[in-house]
């Protein structure tokens, strides 16, 4: 982003049409994002390892100095990544999912959503795989956020009767067994070197058929006669 791009896109229109001036707190968030969205196109392409705050400043066209007006240190700005990109993540799926019929819907919509959404951010991929290692604190809160969603979610599937597993202390590991089915589903059909791809539909079918069916009940419509 240009130093003019920049200063644009902070801009807010008036009630009048013109363009009012940034305010130095508007410009100030804008700069932050600005840095953020370096980062993550960085570490996205070469990993954490081989990121600098010079990488980062020169993608974002600041001056590497401005990095520290916003971040303490380099560290700091990584640990920031995951959560953040997994809080867009959830986001992002909460939306494609809102119009889900019952959870075994909801399920299959979601499963779609995660692979959608790495195609619009395909350096989620790299960030989720090394935070383990570079970020480990981040990298937890993150797998325990989404955990605990799974968790709540399987609750409420099995209050509703479409759940085949309601012993409530099984409910993590499932929510474990359905994020690691789209892990390890990614790394093997939905990657190709640093390119992000669509995952085939036979892969989606096969999911539906062995693990959503496996897990969840569909609800029956009005006067329809349970299956023999």
């Amino acid at each position: 982003m240009r130093k003019n791009d920049l200063d644009s896109s902070v801009g807010a229109i008036s009630k009048t049409g013109k363009r009012r001036k940034s305010s130095r707190d508007e410009k100030s968030q804008a700069l932050r994002k600005a840095l953020f969205d370096a980062a993550v196109k960085v570490v996205g392409t070469f990993g954490y390892a081989k990121s600098k705050i010079s990488a980062v400043a020169d993608e974002a066209n600041v001056a590497q100095g401005t990095f520290y007006n916003y971040f303490e240190s380099r560290e700091a700005l990584f640990d920031e990544l995951l959560p953040a990109l997994g809080e867009e993540l959830l986001n992002y799926i909460s939306a494609q999912t809102a119009d889900a019929e019952n959870f075994a819907d909801r399920e299959i919509k979601s499963f779609r959503a995660f692979f959608s959404f790495l195609k619009i951010r395909p350096e989620f991929y790299r960030i989720l795989y090394e935070a383990e290692v570079f970020a480990p604190e981040a990298y937890q809160r993150h797998m325990d956020r989404v955990a605990n969603g799974y968790v709540r979610t399987l609750k409420r599937a099995a209050a509703h009767g479409e759940l085949r597993e309601a012993d409530t202390e099984s409910l993590e590991a499932l929510s474990y067994i359905l994020m690691g089915a789209r892990h390890y589903l990614c790394m093997r059909y939905a990657r190709a070197e640093n390119e992000m791809l669509d995952l085939p539909d036979w892969v989606l079918n096969v999911y539906v058929d062995r693990v959503v069916n496996g897990i969840y009940i569909r609800p029956r419509a009005d006067g329809e006669k349970p299956a023999s």
